[in-house]
């Protein structure tokens, strides 16, 4: 009975079985930034893949029980970040027992949250996640992987992941922006077929952390 018993705690109980929230951390990094990306993101998700998660997403402290209502969670920003014991601790429990985190590197971010989630997870590292991944095969096809949505140091596009025992937990784009294609078109002036593959991949996202 006791090894069953233990299953059964790490399965989550998501209160909000198809609802995203937003990482609130510490450390000074602008946490906040991109402030209509995600609500955008959940109108097309709802829109294009019959999603039903809540217009307005929530703020979720690292440390915080609340984390565990939501199967995905995303996090963005484009400066430092400093998780605690009691954070790290926190964040490892959810991503282990069913939880998805989604970073969006506002470039600036990378130097900090590699070393923080090598923290959380220290015997596994960051892998390039290959374009042949059900991730980027899902309503909507990326054949070529993660698409290229804003250009910063002319290096390419790429999407980086943490797995554990198998499963995908952290889903990391870098050197493209996914978040900034899903902000205001007034905000970036991005073309209207430039913010579609960043919001198409951002639904492919949703989709699969909602069906793993």
């Amino acid at each position: 009975m006791k090894p069953i018993f233990f299953l059964f705690f790490l399965i989550p109980i998501f209160a909000n079985a198809q609802d995203v929230a937003i990482l609130k951390y510490n450390g000074g990094g602008d946490w906040y930034a991109n402030p209509t990306a995600v609500p955008n993101l959940i109108q097309f998700a709802n829109k294009n893949i019959r999603t039903q998660i809540a217009e307005n997403p929530v703020t979720v402290q690292v440390n915080s029980e609340d984390i565990f209502n939501f199967p995905l969670v995303f996090m963005t920003g484009h400066g430092n970040v400093v998780f605690s014991d009691d954070e790290i601790e926190n964040l490892k429990k959810y991503l282990i027992s069913g939880g998805f985190l989604h970073i969006s590197d506002n470039y600036g971010l990378d130097k900090f949250i590699r070393k923080e989630l090598k923290k959380i997870f220290p015997n596994l590292e960051l892998q390039e996640i290959p374009s042949s991944h059900p991730i980027f095969n899902q309503t909507f096809s990326f054949p070529n992987g993660i698409p290229k949505i804003h250009e910063h140091d002319k290096k390419p596009a790429q999407a980086f992941g943490i797995f554990y025992e198998g499963r995908l937990v952290v889903f990391y784009d870098y050197e493209t922006d996914l978040s900034d294609g899903w902000e205001d078109e007034i905000i970036h002036n991005n073309p209207k077929e430039v913010r579609e593959k960043a919001l198409k991949m951002g639904a492919n996202i949703i989709e699969y952390a909602f069906k793993n």
